[in-house]
């Protein structure tokens, strides 16, 4: 291939193209093989280094880790709850941490409690920077993981399509949020993102270790996504690849079953029990919700904006760039298609279920932009500068720029819009003169409830308060029961209310949180004979808001065509 395309260039004294991508074992393509390229300088062939993605990758994920909101109460009630009552002995309790069903792993929560315990005994009156403490070690996570990704592309494919990469990961508001949720789904994206970086580095055993790392201590359902990159790493290195995949799921296997059986006081896989519940039992996580066939597309365009466009129409672009992307980076890319698929099918779905194929997302869209020249070059000259190539490569940083100040735009309007209740009860430290003992009360909004590390520990409990909510809510974890061993009887797995979990007297409260918007009727917080304002901040009211303007954060516009609540924390008036 090599003499064949010296005989088209016009000049012969540059020295021999470099055959060695092309006489590798995959036959893909690497930047060394682009024509015209010369493979003498050994810092070219380096690709980006790792400082600069591990710096803007460590800003921004810093910065989500400050200023992220909660976005799901799963999050809350499955993750941080339990972290805290393993911390303080104290926090809620859902019925999948039930001893009877046992659906989480504890191991989950364990990996993050090496950070939160010493983030404790150093904040040990400041719970609030616990949180934020194990907030930053997730940013960290994504921040490694994702760096190793960047650089991997850049070795293999060239600078351009890594610092596209970079800038999307860095800046899409799916990314920037997800980097620092304490959930399942986000430490299955960072194994993604380490996997994949891995497997174009060329060491299939470690690639297959971080896809059982992710599938086992992250969310098991996430095996669909690492399953190309597994199986293209076992046709490649079989032996090294099986027994880096075999090994690291054994040991984890075992070592989550042990911690389980320290926490629920008997024998059980949570692991196994999750998916005995959705797949195998027949599962009822219908139950707490259901969307469309379009749900998934219209989240991924919500979060990824233009580049989730552009990331499905990777496969169309693979006629023009076989030589380039095939087959490394269509196995990268290819779990896309199979995730959207199998989670379309399923009738729960959930925003976060998308998490593990963000970076994948990013990868895509960047390769579709770095290829729109290909669009319009001659095939058999690769030096054609035609108008129309010309204008396709000026249109390559103006799409990257659309889609950075689009994601920009959502993030700004989730912050601005959705931070209130962070904030509020952040308010609740300032307010210990009111002494211990003090109950704070919450209706309709338990479900943006923050978690129990933004409860001061002059607050003896927090209630709920019927609203009409006719599910089960959480309950706070009983040591009498057992703590994790217990076996609550108030729990179902039928989200089915119990009558233990709203409190009969209102008197009891001391302080109430709830959101007031604009609506007909009267709220607990209306009587301002009974409460007084303590917090207040604005809430972006989503139903009186139009969706274009409540998605992108446009200045000026944004606060006037949008409709806006107050989220209060309320206090008592003593009598």
């Amino acid at each position: 291939m090599a003499p064949e395309m010296r005989q088209r260039r016009p000049q012969t004294s540059e020295p021999p193209q470099s055959t060695a991508a092309f006489s590798s074992s995959s036959s893909s393509y690497s930047k060394s093989g682009k024509p015209g390229r010369s493979t003498t300088s050994d810092d070219e062939n380096k690709g980006i280094g790792w400082f600069f993605p591990l710096f803007a990758l460590g800003l921004l994920r810093y910065m989500s880790a400050t200023f992220n909101i909660i976005h799901d109460c799963d999050e809350v009630f499955n993750y941080w709850e339990p972290l805290h009552y393993l911390l303080y002995k104290s926090g809620f309790q859902t019925w999948e941490y039930s001893s009877q069903f046992a659906l989480r792993s504890y191991l989950y929560i364990v990996l993050h409690e090496l950070v939160g315990r010493p983030a404790a005994w150093l904040f040990s009156e400041d719970k609030v920077r616990v949180f934020f403490a194990v907030r930053i070690f997730l940013g960290l996570l994504s921040v490694v993981t994702e760096t190793v990704l960047v650089v991997a592309l850049s070795r293999r494919f060239g600078k351009r399509l890594a610092t596209y990469t970079l800038a999307m990961l860095c800046l899409t508001s799916g990314c920037f949020f997800a980097s620092t949720s304490f959930l399942p789904s986000s430490f299955s994206m960072y194994a993604v993102s380490l996997s994949s970086g891995l497997f174009l580095l060329e060491k299939p055993a470690p690639a297959v270790a971080a896809a059982a790392a992710g599938v086992i201590l992250g969310w098991p359902f996430s095996i669909l996504v690492f399953l190309p990159i597994t199986l293209y790493s076992l046709r490649r290195k079989f032996k090294e690849a099986f027994l880096a995949g075999a090994l690291t799921s054994i040991s984890l296997l075992a070592f989550s079953l042990l911690v389980d059986y320290h926490y629920y006081k008997r024998w059980t896989s949570s692991v196994l029990n999750l998916l005995i519940y959705n797949v195998l039992g027949g599962g009822e996580s219908h139950l707490y919700g259901t969307g469309g066939p379009l749900f998934y597309l219209r989240n991924g365009f919500n979060n990824l904006n233009v580049s989730f466009v552009l990331a499905l129409l990777f496969l169309g672009i693979l006629p023009i760039s076989r030589k380039k992307y095939m087959p490394d980076l269509l196995v990268v890319i290819s779990p896309i298609y199979i995730w959207l698929g199998f989670m379309s099918l399923q009738p729960h779905k959930e925003e976060r279920f998308l998490y593990p194929i963000y970076p994948l997302i990013c990868v895509a869209a960047s390769a579709v932009i770095e290829c729109f020249p290909d669009f319009f070059r001659d095939r058999y000259n690769p030096y054609d500068n035609s108008l129309l190539v010309v204008i396709a490569k000026v249109l390559r940083p103006l799409a990257l720029g659309l889609i950075l100040c689009a994601s920009h735009a959502r993030t700004f309007s989730l912050i601005h819009g959705y931070s209130a209740p962070l904030e509020v009860y952040k308010v609740l430290a300032h307010h210990d003169e009111i002494g211990t003992g003090s109950t704070i009360c919450v209706g309709s909004e338990w479900h943006r409830f923050p978690s129990s590390f933004f409860i001061p520990d002059y607050v003896n409990e927090v209630r709920w308060i019927d609203d009409g909510f006719r599910g089960l809510l959480p309950f706070p974890f009983n040591s009498t029961l057992g703590g994790t061993a217990a076996s609550p009887p108030y729990f179902n797995n039928k989200n089915k209310a119990s009558d233990e979990q709203y409190p009969r007297n209102l008197d009891a409260c001391t302080f109430l949180v709830e959101l007031q918007l604009d609506r007909p009727y009267a709220s607990h917080g209306s009587d301002t004979s009974k409460w007084e304002t303590v917090a207040a901040w604005h809430y972006l009211d989503r139903e009186f808001s139009p969706p274009f303007y409540r998605s992108f954060f446009i200045p000026y516009l944004w606060q006037s065509k949008n409709a806006f609540g107050m989220y209060k924390l309320l206090r008592r008036i003593p009598k």
